[in-house]
């Protein structure tokens, strides 16, 4: 029987990147983790100080951390992935904080000791709109000649009152500019949305998937908001002024926002990790299976795949 989705090998109806990396590479290939010691706009003061509300000193919680080498953190991440998956390849993930927020000659001797790494593929660098001066994406555009370059732009919501609340420090606007500077450049680009930010609706929610939908990006990331210990939204959620997402809402809205993106976008992510030590809420997203499952099923359920109200 023909599969329903073109983007697929197995049960899926979304694009996944498990999918995608098999076609580019011929074989299972996984993200390996860094934290290479970056700070961010929004720490520093330059744009805001203490970060997002949702931030507990940056993004990359799994990632083995600044005290090792980026070559070092390869290798121990490589360790981890093979005791699986033998010999697999890795993308050197540049997860934690913002990394392109450095001077270039820092930036070019991070990115090229990972490169440098036996069985490392690619990169992918997680940044800020805000943080993307002309050099940097000029030295980027020429890296992406050279390896399988992803930069991860984080966006979270196309409303800027949401943006404002949770301390983003940038503006949907500036995001646009980000974006369209990186993809006239020839640079894969993977946009981050977060689902169940405070005063969202899901209305609000499927439409910041429509308006990434008609940019048409590469690849996206959807997120579910985690509350974690020690960040102003736990106190906002501790003080009763925040609800978290249900599970049942939280999967009817990815459903829902997987038919409004183009079917070619690769889904990157559909859940997040939040470290269970760490999480307050909701503790229902611990249960990844679980969520990925339901997914699957509401797409059968409802007999659609990606794109289908694109």
């Amino acid at each position: 029987m023909e599969h329903p989705f073109p983007y697929a090998d197995d049960n899926k109806r979304y694009h996944t990147l498990a999918y995608h990396l098999k076609k580019r590479f011929g074989r299972r290939v996984f993200k390996a983790s860094i934290d290479a010691g970056f700070t961010c706009p929004n720490l520093d003061g330059t744009r805001g100080t203490g970060g997002c509300t949702y931030c507990q000193g940056g993004s990359g919680a799994f990632a083995p951390g600044p005290s090792l080498s980026v070559s070092d953190q390869v290798r121990q991440e490589q360790a981890r992935i093979h005791l699986k998956w033998k010999d697999a390849p890795v993308i050197a993930y540049f997860q934690a904080h913002t990394n392109t927020y450095a001077p270039l000659d820092t930036l070019k001797r991070k990115y090229e000791e990972a490169l440098s790494v036996d069985g490392v593929c690619g990169l992918s660098i997680a940044t800020r709109a805000d943080a993307l001066p002309k050099e940097t994406v000029a030295y980027l555009a020429q890296l992406s000649q050279q390896t399988y370059l992803t930069v991860e732009l984080g966006l979270q919501t196309i409303h800027d009152g949401t943006a404002e609340r949770i301390h983003r420090g940038h503006s949907y606007a500036e995001f646009l500019h980000a974006y369209q500077i990186l993809k006239g450049h020839g640079i894969r680009v993977c946009v981050h949305l977060i689902d169940g930010l405070p005063g969202e609706t899901q209305s609000m929610m499927l439409e910041t998937a429509r308006a990434v939908g008609r940019l048409r990006p590469d690849a996206v990331k959807l997120h579910l908001l985690h509350i974690l210990r020690g960040t102003p939204l736990a106190e906002e959620f501790t003080a009763g002024k925040l609800e978290p997402m249900t599970r049942e809402a939280y999967i009817c809205t990815v459903c829902s926002q997987l038919e409004r993106l183009p079917p070619e976008t690769v889904i990157e992510r559909v859940t997040g990790d939040g470290q269970r030590e760490m999480l307050l809420a909701p503790l229902w997203s611990l249960d990844k299976i679980a969520v990925l499952g339901g997914i699957d099923q509401e797409m059968a359920r409802r007999d659609t795949i990606q794109g289908t109200l694109f």
